[in-house]
């Protein structure tokens, strides 16, 4: 049986746990030789060992632009081209204006904006005609949440940059789209209300309550959608921002 994914080289950034690893898993299960990165050599291991299928792990920082230059030279010289880049390294942390402070933004933006922007301009030389690149959006940057500006103003930027690479790309038929999950179970979110498990429950509970569907997403259910994204099955979908969201942004 052929899989969707059947000799592609894929790149996911940020892939050691949460929504990354669940799609390194899928990519992988559908033929997919999978190239993970992440910032903790520990981490990294344990999902490479998770993943299986000859994936490989590369530890490095995405917005850091020396650390890209090199993930990109070690994946030339292995693999020679990507078939997919999925740009999803990223975080946050949440202050109400009025407390922002300058290394939360600088964080924030350097993570998620800068990072998401150098992921993709130096991969552009190994994408190949017709690769498919999917960046992490959020519901965040369509719906208000409090004290969580800075990082929905960082996911507003991720979907405007598909909106115009689109155009920038289109002689070379590469597609560009982001995929926007809604609150979904991660450690990167339920890091958010500290270490109290009551406090972290509390957390997943009010968020599971703006959602038409009742419950918080499995990091499952994000892969999914990316595999669709990054397969022949969506060959004219471009510049889309696909909500993985149980209804939250439609309401």
């Amino acid at each position: 049986m052929t899989r969707k994914l059947d000799d592609k080289i894929a790149l996911i950034t940020g892939a050691t746990s949460g929504i990354g690893l669940a799609t390194a898993k899928r990519f992988a299960l559908e033929g997919a030789q999978v190239i993970i990165t992440g910032r903790r050599q520990a981490e990294l291991d344990a999902a490479i060992d998770a993943i299986g299928h000859h994936a490989l792990g590369l530890r490095i920082d995405s917005s850091n632009l020396a650390a890209l230059d090199t993930l990109y030279d070690e994946i030339r010289e292995r693999f020679g081209r990507i078939d997919v880049l999925y740009a999803n390294a990223g975080g946050g942390s949440m202050l109400p204006i009025g407390e922002i402070t300058e290394a939360q933004f600088d964080d924030t933006f350097g993570r998620n904006v800068k990072g998401t922007l150098f992921t993709v301009q130096k991969a552009l030389p190994l994408l190949s005609r017709g690769a498919s690149v999917i960046m992490t959006g959020s519901t965040a940057a369509s719906t208000g949440t409090p004290a969580f500006s800075v990082y929905a103003a960082s996911k507003a930027a991720v979907r405007a940059f598909a909106r115009n690479w689109i155009l920038d790309l289109k002689d070379r038929g590469i597609r560009i789209n982001t995929i926007s999950p809604g609150p979904t179970r991660t450690p990167g979110l339920v890091d958010l209300a500290g270490d109290d498990a009551q406090q972290q429950q509390g957390l997943l509970d009010y968020l599971a309550s703006q959602v038409p569907m009742g419950r918080v997403g499995d990091p499952d259910e994000i892969a999914k959608a990316a595999v669709f994204l990054a397969s022949d099955d969506a060959s004219f979908i471009n510049g889309i921002e696909l909500f993985v969201d149980g209804g939250q942004a439609q309401i």
